[in-house]
This record gives structure tokens, C-alpha cells and sequence, in this order.
């Protein structure tokens, strides 16, 4: 597997500006998120700290992987590599969507495969890309294996939705544009799934000087598992974000990029997740899917809630929630909209005396 470098990221930068969204990046007033339980925002002065959200869920297709998408098909449209039978993918959904959508600007077929359990909202935006969709299995790894054997007989060209270094350096580039509105960051915090986005952010941030934490929920950890074992290796997937963090094993260069210095792992229940969820909603309407709400889990998980189990001594330690320093700038990573949002409509009518 290549070894992602930040120059890939660069190369990225340049292949697909003009053609993505920039981010926006906003500052959280630090008392935004308080509530009854124990919150690090705000409530202790020796904790204060400055919160950003990076708000990517506006990105093209509703997430972070239109960069990818659109730095791999121009990359492979440069080399001649686009074969007639187009390109396929296996996604929980949203990778499917940036492959779609990138295809479609550029007139080539894409066939997309899915586990049966997709939202149906990310099927039906699949179709409206004019994507040749196929719902096979309950889990990502049997979506996977069916693409590679599409790929195998028809001579597509499989996109990978996140272990493949042109979809990572694309991912790679939001850090970039958040280091270029926040010059003096000192954190990153981003969900993590197979790792794509992850690898990017955490290759450009160690450029910049800045830490990475990599959050993801306790029954998802697919790159926790892999730091433990010193290698990829398989987990069981069972969360409330595995539509879009359900990857049963985390990419080689995710792992890589895990090892390296400035880099922190933590687990977050789902409680945490769905009321992280819940509170961009209330106090910012915004309606993120789970996944994109893991990032922001970890500020608002308690320390206290971290599992009763002996924990090995090294960086991939499962430690539950991110408390930043005094006055650390932090940014969190609000990576994907693509939810319905009925569920948080109806809890927060429910909910009397909020605003």
C-alpha cells in the first residue's frame, strides 16, 4: 500500500480546486453544548478551551467524500486508466454518492454497491446521480466483496471508499483549508470509519504541527482494534453511526498514519454519539448524521464513562472522551448530512422549554 505523504494531499489540493466546495469553519460560543451532565465546555475555567466546527456536511453530496471522489476520477482520467465499463464502489452510502456524483461530471458510468441496510435517503440521492445501484448484504465487507467481483468480470474500475491513496489525499485537503482559517490550531478531531478521511487529515495536520484525535464509537473501532494489533485486523460492527463508521477493518494507511506522533485514539458510546447529534441540532440546527456527530461525541463524553477494562499502555489505549487543555484551539470535523432528519424534529418538539 502506498505511504500517504502530505504531497499527495497538495497534488489533491491543486487537481480539485474549482471543482468542491470550500469548507466553512465557525466558531462555538464554549457554553453552546452545556447541559445537566458533566461537559468540559465552559463549565470549569481550568478547561477553557476554543471550539470550531468545520462544517464539511455542506460539501457537494452531503459529506466529505466528494473530494476524494473527484481527485480519484480526475486522477485516473489524466492517466487514461477510465475503462468503458466506468468505475463501481462499495460504500456505506456516502463514499457511493461522491463516486456517483464525480462519475456524473464527468460522463462515465458508475455502479455502486451497498449493504441492504442503507438509509434510504443515501439510496434514492444514489439514484438522482444516475447510478446503477446494488443492495447486497447487511455489512459493508459483503457490498465489498460483490464490487470486486463486478470488477473482476466487467473491467470497471473499482474505487475504494477509503483504503486507496487518491480518495485519502482528496480527503487530506480539508485540513488544509481549515489550517488556512485557523492558522494556529493546535487539534483536530475527526469521526473515523475505514480511516480515508482520517489518513488525509492526520497526514496534513502533522505537517502543520497539529494533533489529530481519532474518534470512534466502542462497538465500530476498527482503527482502535488495528493499534492494539499492530496490523489491520477484522472487528464486529454495532452502532448507532455504522452506516457511515461500520468499516470491519481499518485501511493499511489509516494505520500508518494512527502510529505516527501527534496522534490520539478514543472510543465513544453511542449514547454520547446520539446526543451529540441531538445538540447540533438544538443549538445550532443542524441536522448531521450520526457519524459525523462521533467527532463532537468525544468533547462531550465524561472521562468518567470510560469502559472497566485493562487497557494496553501505548497511544491506542481506549480512553473515552478528549478533554482539551487551557485555551487549546480545538476543531471538530462535522463530516456528513446525509440522515433523515425526523427523529431530531420530533425529540425536540417533545423537549418543552427549548428554544
Amino acid at each position: 500500500m502506498h505511504e500517504l505523504m502530505y504531497g499527495d494531499v497538495k497534488a489533491a489540493a491543486d487537481r480539485i480546486a474549482g471543482h468542491v466546495r470550500p469548507v466553512t469553519v465557525t466558531r462555538v460560543d464554549p457554553g453552546a453544548f452545556r447541559t445537566a451532565q458533566p461537559d468540559p465546555l465552559g463549565e470549569h475555567p481550568r478547561q477553557a478551551y476554543e471550539l470550531y466546527l468545520a462544517l464539511e456536511f455542506m460539501q457537494y453530496t452531503g459529506s466529505f467524500k466528494a473530494r476524494g471522489a473527484q481527485n480519484f476520477i480526475q486522477a485516473q482520467r489524466e492517466a487514461g486508466a477510465l475503462p468503458e465499463a466506468g468505475v463501481t464502489i462499495a460504500s456505506g452510502g456516502n463514499a457511493g454518492l461522491a463516486c456517483a456524483w464525480a462519475a456524473q461530471q464527468q460522463g462515465v458510468r458508475a455502479t455502486v454497491f451497498l449493504p441492504a441496510t442503507a438509509p434510504r435517503v443515501k439510496v434514492d440521492k444514489l439514484r438522482g446521480y444516475g447510478a446503477d445501484v446494488r443492495l447486497v448484504g447487511d455489512e459493508y465487507a459483503e457490498a465489498l466483496a460483490a464490487c470486486e467481483d463486478f470488477a473482476a468480470t466487467t473491467g470497471a474500475l473499482p474505487s475504494h471508499a477509503y483504503d486507496h491513496p487518491l480518495i485519502a489525499a482528496g480527503a487530506g485537503t480539508l485540513m488544509d483549508e481549515i489550517h488556512q482559517q485557523i492558522p494556529d490550531l493546535d487539534t483536530i478531531v475527526v469521526a473515523v470509519g475505514g480511516g480515508g478521511l482520517f489518513a488525509g487529515i492526520a497526514t496534513a495536520a502533522q505537517a502543520h504541527g497539529i494533533r489529530t484525535v481519532a474518534v470512534e464509537p466502542e462497538n465500530c473501532r476498527a482503527l482502535n482494534a488495528a493499534l492494539e494489533a499492530g496490523r489491520p485486523v477484522d472487528v464486529t460492527v454495532d452502532s448507532i453511526a455504522a452506516d457511515s463508521l461500520g468499516a470491519r477493518r481499518a485501511g493499511a494507511m489509516a494505520l500508518h498514519a494512527a502510529q505516527q506522533d501527534g496522534v490520539t485514539s478514543v472510543l465513544v458510546p453511542d449514547a454520547e454519539i446520539s446526543r451529540a447529534r441531538q445538540l447540533l441540532w438544538d443549538h445550532h440546527r443542524l441536522a448531521v448524521e450520526h457519524g459525523a456527530a462521533t467527532a463532537l461525541a468525544a468533547l462531550l463524553t465524561p472521562p468518567a464513562h470510560a469502559p472497566e477494562r485493562e487497557l494496553p499502555r501505548n497511544r491506542s489505549a481506549a480512553l473515552q472522551g478528549y478533554v482539551p487543555g487551557n485555551g487549546e484551539k480545538v476543531a471538530v470535523v462535522v463530516c456528513g448530512a446525509n440522515t433523515d432528519p425526523s427523529d431530531l424534529v420530533a425529540r425536540t418538539s417533545q423537549a418543552p422549554g427549548r428554544e
